[in-house]
């Protein structure tokens, strides 16, 4: 086989077809059948480079790159390392960074760029290699990389000028306490470049899905997006599909591997989660969720205000002192059989963003644009719900609230206090056990009503955050309970959106009886 040829040198006119070109000549493939030839970029590396160091709207401040596995990301990064190491795009003493969130991850790249190092007759003239400290250094330039994992001690004190952001996919949440300490420590540069190169997160509330859905509203001209996955339209066990993720499908990939891989899915379900986000490059759970991102987002419809003659029904979801508390509404004001959702979450005031950052979701800002409220103090004290529960009962028509028995105990006393009286109480809430029993039912309705497009929640994002971390136990359709999929995920807002649909019949829909004094 013949070797292939470099590139004929020509005059260059672009920031990215200098950096191209500095690559071909001087770079070579690290692995595989063709380790050590020239690395000729594919056309699809190509428009990255472009899309990057050639940014028509601004200088690019950050770049995001994802497509399914195995398209040669990690090779890719690594190119990019050596342009701002001792390539085109080098500045004198300057610092480089790769951050991932195991130590296994981060050597992955640095293990890929020393290899391209020690391949090159140019680069390991100029190019030392520390491989105790993970690190790459031009001493001619100054220039020094490093690889950074989630679990070195601090990122303080850096100031990169780049930063390769590896596989922020696998990050849960919308926080990562590592990537926003890079993010913040750039301040000091004046042209600094963070590129993103991943695979797609499981869920829109992760980190990587929120700059994704910003980048991809055009938002900010620094910011450029390369995306490839696999729409939901297309059948996830085609060839289109895999092609549509895979730019690298019909170059070098494994096809027989590839196709072999979407077989094994289509055969055994519980691989087909994975095989979409790993290779169709979807946001895909590995669990599979109560109900699909696809179907949760058909049915975030606006949500309509209750009037008081239309009948709501509703459950409360009583939290631990410290935890999230949840009280979800359902009607149907259009008369058109669609269960609008009014949900309400509380968290303790007091140490709100500390507590986002434990579960990896933006309590503080949701609780800024108004979808999370803040009890005061530590703790939402009961009586601080009951209260509330108060107004609620005076401004809607509610037939029903079912709750679990475990703190109804602690709360009736509060309601009491709050103007409720016995007789109310009794008519109006309701128990709702958190078993099988009460529970299949109440999901096999919930479950009808998504899938017909019968309810509609507005897109709440605390809401959603629960749905997407919400799995189903149970052996069969008749003995099933939600769960959680992950151990810092919240899904009280949808057990108590499931008791709510519950609570429905269970109350006859008759109108309630006319009690003299509701309140005292």
């Amino acid at each position: 086989m013949k070797a292939a040829k470099r590139r004929k040198p020509k005059a260059l006119r672009t920031r990215a077809e200098r950096n191209i070109a500095w690559i071909e000549q001087h770079c070579c493939i690290p692995e595989g059948r063709k380790i050590g030839k020239p690395f000729i970029l594919p056309d699809y590396m190509r428009a990255d480079f472009i899309a990057i160091y050639d940014n028509k709207r601004a200088t690019t401040r950050r770049a995001i790159i994802s497509r399914g596995r195995k398209n040669l990301k990690t090779s890719q990064s690594a190119l990019i390392v050596l342009l701002h190491l001792c390539g085109p795009e080098a500045r004198a003493n300057s610092q480089l960074y790769s951050t991932a969130l195991s130590r296994d991850q981060a050597a992955i790249l640095f293990s890929i760029a020393s290899k391209i190092v020690r391949l090159s007759p140019l680069l390991i003239e100029h190019v030392g290699i520390r491989e105790s400290g993970k690190q790459l250094y031009c001493e001619g330039l100054g220039t020094v990389y490093r690889a950074l994992s989630a679990d070195a001690p601090t990122a303080l004190g850096l100031s990169p000028a780049l930063h390769i952001a590896d596989e922020l996919g696998q990050v849960r949440g919308a926080r990562s306490e590592l990537f926003e300490a890079m993010e913040l420590a750039t301040a000091m540069q004046d042209q600094p470049l963070t590129v993103i190169i991943s695979t797609q997160a499981a869920t829109d509330a992760d980190l990587l899905s929120v700059l994704i859905d910003d980048a991809a509203a055009g938002n900010d001209p620094r910011t450029v997006l390369r995306l490839h996955t696999a729409s939901s339209e297309l059948d996830p066990f085609s060839v289109d599909a895999i092609r549509a993720a895979n730019p690298a499908f019909d170059i070098f990939m494994n096809k027989k591997e590839v196709l072999a891989m979407a077989e094994d899915a289509r055969r055994m379900p519980a691989r087909q989660s994975e095989f979409e986000n790993l290779v169709l490059n979807r946001r895909v759970e590995a669990a599979s969720p109560f109900i699909s991102r696809e179907l949760w987002k058909s049915c975030s419809g606006p949500v309509m205000e209750f009037s008081k003659q239309i009948p709501v029904w509703g459950a409360l979801d009583l939290s631990e002192v410290g935890d999230l508390t949840a009280c979800v509404l359902i009607g149907k004001p259009n008369g058109d059989g669609v269960w609008h959702v009014k949900p309400t979450f509380w968290l303790p005031g007091d140490g709100l963003a500390e507590r986002g950052r434990k579960d990896r979701v933006p309590y503080d800002l949701w609780h800024e644009q108004g979808f999370l409220l803040a009890a005061p103090g530590k703790s939402v004290d009961y009586e601080y719900v009951a209260s509330w529960l108060r107004g609620e009962f005076d401004k809607y028509n509610i037939r029903t609230i079912a709750f679990d028995r475990w703190n109804m105990k602690h709360l009736k006393p509060w309601l009491l206090k709050a103007g409720f009286n016995e007789a109310f109480i009794a008519e109006r809430f309701k128990e709702f056990g958190q078993g099988t029993q009460s529970m299949s039912p109440a999901l096999r309705e919930l479950e009808g009503d998504i899938l017909n497009a019968r309810i509609a929640h507005g897109g709440h994002p605390v809401l959603s955050m629960c749905a997407a971390n919400c799995v189903v136990d149970g052996k069969d359709a008749s003995n099933r309970k939600l769960s959680k999929n992950r151990s810092a995920g919240r899904i009280d807002g949808m057990v108590a959106l499931t008791m709510a649909r519950g609570a429905v019949p269970m109350d006859d829909a008759k109108p309630p009886p006319t009690y003299q004094i509701l309140f005292v």
